[in-house]
């Protein structure tokens, strides 16, 4: 049954979101139906289409109590809204309706598994949030919350384990129709490790095992795992907080992390065989996967960063975005990503040039725009003479710009949004150190009015950004310090 909390989010929602147009929300990305947007949720594909829930807080732009945002798409790329799905109006959830995941049951329904939070008096004074998982079923628009709510409590944890950090629950469905999940959590003094709980019918679930511990290496609390198998290999993917900078690998603050290796025979825990950073930008955290119908493993990210929240033009009535949905694989050990290939059903207005010496600063006639998917593949001009840098300049006008920059002598790329109007004294830079292949680099660039995302040497390494220049600034440039030759193809999206 809909509560009278749900049932005022959805008329807020639906009232607040028909004046906003869509000239105002990126093109292809999704945004807040109105007000807040972060972590994504029960990212699932369900009754043909893909379903992407998201935390919200529709009343205000800014953080508030978390309810389930939700849409959907046929191509991940055009995305409807649906109402709210949840809302905090439970004893066991008052306080916020956290992230969580959704899977299908036998019988056809949706479930969904999220985090409960309840404030709680400290001895010392204020208070600290309970964190518990909790259940809801429906049909893929109205869920209702399960009985026996919660499902997990700090009863289930093991020892040492945070009732205060236990969170982001992840589902699975094995091969036998069993049920496993992964779920953040931290001991007492904030090391950040993830829990594995195993389930015959998705409501009664048991501890398993401690998969993965994180023992001092990266940052503290380990938020919104996530674990799969991807060619030949099990990934897990979590967003540690409070990073501390490991050479290019890895920046300050809330980041994104790859473990890749496979599960001990004996213990079932994970084991380690290597670790990257899976976006190596500004604005990219808690990112989840699905497996397509087709059998990709598709990953979504919430496109920001905590420490630059008020990057933003505080009179929108919606902030926050996801990413663009990105394709995984593993090569040479490591994580690759492609942006889905239903983008390619949206390029028009395809212009192409070869062989481009760049010396100085060179623009190309109808290489420009907003809304666009280009392809650069940059190279010296003599083997012998390497040049210094190359940049391509965009989302510019005589005042404005953000910068792709390549230098071959440091196989360094960096991503600059210094200039690109923000009045704020934040993080606008991030360098990532790149396979340059004897000076030669490859990098699809892709602009939807509000964002940048790169991807390098065929998604290598991804750089993702929120720009929010003027709309109408919309130059590309190129630049290079000594001579380079560079292919350019650029498409608009339609």
């Amino acid at each position: 049954m809909t509560s009278q909390a749900l049932r005022d989010a959805r008329k807020y929602e639906e009232v607040t979101g028909q004046q906003i147009v869509d000239e105002e929300r990126p093109r292809f990305h999704l945004s807040a139906r109105v007000g807040w947007m972060n972590d994504p949720n029960g990212f699932s594909f369900y009754q043909g289409q893909y379903h992407l829930f998201y935390q919200y807080h529709p009343y205000d732009s800014h953080w508030g109590p978390m309810h389930w945002g939700h849409a959907v798409s046929r191509d991940l790329l055009v995305w409807e809204y649906l109402p709210a799905a949840l809302a905090p109006d439970a004893l066991y959830d008052r306080d916020g309706c956290f992230s969580g995941s959704a899977v299908e049951l036998d019988d056809k329904r949706q479930l969904l598994m999220y985090t409960g939070v309840v404030k709680e008096p400290c001895p010392e004074g204020g208070t600290r949030e309970v964190q518990t998982q909790c259940i809801a079923i429906g049909d893929g628009t109205d869920y209702d919350k399960c009985l026996e709510n919660p499902v997990l409590t700090r009863a289930d944890l093991p020892e040492g384990g945070s009732p205060f950090d236990f969170r982001d629950p992840k589902m699975w469905r094995e091969d036998d129709g069993t049920f496993g999940c992964v779920v953040g959590n931290c001991t007492e003094d904030r090391d950040g490790r993830v829990l594995e709980y195993r389930s015959g019918d998705g409501i009664h679930w048991s501890f398993e095992r401690i998969l993965a511990e994180n023992r001092g290496r990266f940052g503290k609390m380990w938020e919104c795992p996530d674990f799969f198998r991807l060619d030949g290999k099990d990934v897990l993917i979590v967003s540690p907080q409070d990073m501390l900078p490991r050479g290019m690998e890895y920046d300050n603050g809330n980041g994104t992390l790859c473990l890749i290796g496979g599960r001990d025979l004996k213990t079932g825990k994970f084991v380690e065989e290597a670790d990257q950073a899976v976006d190596y930008g500004i604005d990219f955290y808690a990112p989840q996967t699905l497996l397509a119908p087709d059998g990709r493993r598709i990953m979504i990210g919430w496109m920001q960063n905590w420490d630059t929240c008020n990057m933003r033009w505080e009179e929108k009535p919606w902030f926050g975005q996801m990413s663009l949905p990105r394709e995984l694989s593993i090569k040479e050990g490591r994580l690759y990503q492609q942006p889905v290939r239903e983008l390619e059903a949206l390029r028009r207005d395809r212009r192409e040039y070869r062989q481009v010496l760049v010396n100085g600063e060179r623009r190309l006639e109808g290489i420009c725009g907003r809304i666009i998917d280009m392809e650069i593949v940059v190279r010296p001009a003599d083997k012998g003479d390497m040049y210094h840098k190359f940049a391509v300049r965009f989302a510019g006008n005589e005042r404005f710009h953000t910068a792709v920059s390549f230098r071959p002598h440091e196989n360094t790329v960096k991503l600059d949004r210094k200039f690109s109007g923000s009045p704020r004294a934040i993080l606008h830079q991030r360098r990532c150190r790149v396979d340059s292949r004897g000076g030669e680099l490859k990098v699809r660039l892709i602009l939807d009015r509000f964002s940048a995302e790169v991807f390098v040497n065929d998604g290598e390494q991804v750089m993702t950004a929120t720009i929010y220049t003027e709309p109408g600034a919309d130059g590309i440039t190129f630049f290079a310090d000594g001579e380079a030759v560079m292919d350019v193809v650029r498409y608009g999206l339609g």
